[in-house]
C-alpha cells in the first residue's frame, strides 16, 4: 500500500505519516521548500519538496508514487491568521485543492483522497444550533472558512462527476504535538513553557477566554479519519469531533495546572479576533456510527503538548 500525505510535515499530516508507517505501508510527504523541516541537519528522505500551487511538479510526483491513499492536509490552516493572509487562504487552499484533485483525476482516480474539511465551515452559529450536524446549511463568516467550502465543495464535485473516492471529514478543532504556536493552545503552553524555564516573566498573554470548543486530539481525530476512508461513504460530509466542549478558560487552567506555575493572565488585545463563535460543538453520530471512540482525555492531550513546548524552547 503506497500513501502520499500532502502537508506531511504539518501536525496533522506528521501524525498521518506515523500511523501509516507504523502499518507497514510505503509512505511519502510533501511539503513546500519554505516549511522548516528544510533545517533539519539530516534531511528524511520520504519527504519530497513540492508546492501543491506548481501543477506540473505536483503531476510529476504523482506519476512518481502513484499512491493508492492521497491524503491532503496542504494549506494555510489558521482560522485566525485567515483575516490578515485572506488572499494566501484562497489561492492556497482552494486553487491548490483544485490542483491535487485535477493530478489525482489524470493519473489515480482510482485512489482513496482524503480533502481537509473544517468546522469552520458552518460559521456564524448561536448556542441553540449546537450540536452541529453535517446537513446544516454553512454559513462561513471567515475567509478559511469560506475557502474550506470551497474545498468540500471541489471533493464533492469531483466525487460525482468523476467517480472518485473523495472522502470530506470535517475537522473540528485538532490538538497535538508539533504545531506551531498559531492556536489559542499551542500560544499558552509556549508562554508556559517559557515561564518554567524562567525565560519569560510569569504572565500569560491570551484573547478571548469565554469561548467553547469541541477539540480533539490529533492522534484521535487520525484514528477516526482512516475509519473514514474504511468503512465510511465518499463524497459525504462528516464530522470529525468528541461531541463535548471545553470552555478555553478552563483549558488554560489546566495547562497552568500542569505547567506547574502560577502565571499572571493578561488579556492581549492583539489575540482578539474579528469573530469567534461563542461556542463551536459538534455531533459525531455519524464518525461513532463507524466505531470511533476517544482514546485520550483533554487532560492527556494538554499534558503531551505541554511536554512538546518544554522540549523545543
Amino acid at each position: 500500500m503506497k500513501v502520499l500525505v500532502l502537508g506531511g510535515t504539518g501536525m496533522v499530516g506528521s501524525h498521518f505519516m506515523k500511523y501509516y508507517q507504523e502499518k507497514g505501508c510505503e509512505v511519502w510527504g510533501l511539503a513546500r521548500n519554505s516549511a522548516a523541516s528544510r533545517m533539519a541537519a539530516e534531511p528524511d528522505p520520504s519527504i519530497i519538496r513540492c508546492d501543491i500551487l506548481e501543477r506540473d511538479q505536483l503531476m510529476r510526483v504523482m506519476k512518481d508514487i502513484k499512491p493508492d491513499i492521497l491524503i491532503h492536509m496542504a494549506a494555510q490552516a489558521f482560522n485566525g491568521d485567515s483575516w490578515n493572509l485572506e488572499y494566501v487562504t484562497h489561492e492556497t487552499n482552494y486553487i491548490g485543492t483544485l490542483n491535487v484533485l485535477y493530478c489525482a483525476r489524470e493519473v489515480i482516480p482510482q485512489a482513496k483522497i482524503l480533502l481537509a474539511c473544517s468546522s469552520a465551515e458552518y460559521g456564524n452559529i448561536k448556542e441553540e444550533d449546537c450540536p452541529l450536524k453535517e446537513d446544516r446549511l454553512l454559513k462561513p463568516h471567515t475567509p478559511y472558512g469560506v475557502s474550506k467550502v470551497g474545498v468540500e465543495n471541489l471533493g464533492l464535485q469531483y466525487a460525482l462527476n468523476y467517480q472518485m473516492k473523495v472522502y470530506l471529514p470535517r475537522m473540528f478543532i485538532h490538538v497535538g504535538t508539533g504545531h506551531p504556536p498559531a492556536t489559542a493552545i499551542q500560544n499558552f503552553a509556549r508562554q508556559l513553557a517559557l515561564i518554567k524555564a524562567g525565560r519569560l516573566v510569569p504572565e500569560i498573554h491570551v484573547g478571548n477566554l469565554s469561548t467553547y470548543r469541541d477539540y480533539i486530539d490529533v492522534r484521535d481525530g487520525v484514528k477516526a479519519m482512516t475509519l473514514l476512508m474504511d468503512k465510511g461513504n465518499p463524497a459525504e460530509p462528516v464530522n470529525i469531533c468528541n461531541g463535548k466542549a471545553y470552555q478555553i478558560r478552563e483549558i488554560l487552567d489546566m495547562l497552568v495546572d500542569i505547567s506547574g506555575t502560577n502565571a499572571k493572565v493578561v488579556t492581549d488585545e492583539k489575540l482578539l479576533r474579528v469573530a469567534d463563535e461563542p461556542l463551536l460543538l459538534g455531533d459525531n453520530t455519524k464518525i461513532a456510527a463507524l466505531g470511533y471512540t476517544r482514546g485520550y482525555t483533554m487532560r492527556q492531550t494538554l499534558e503531551d503538548v505541554f511536554a512538546d513546548w518544554m522540549s523545543r524552547i
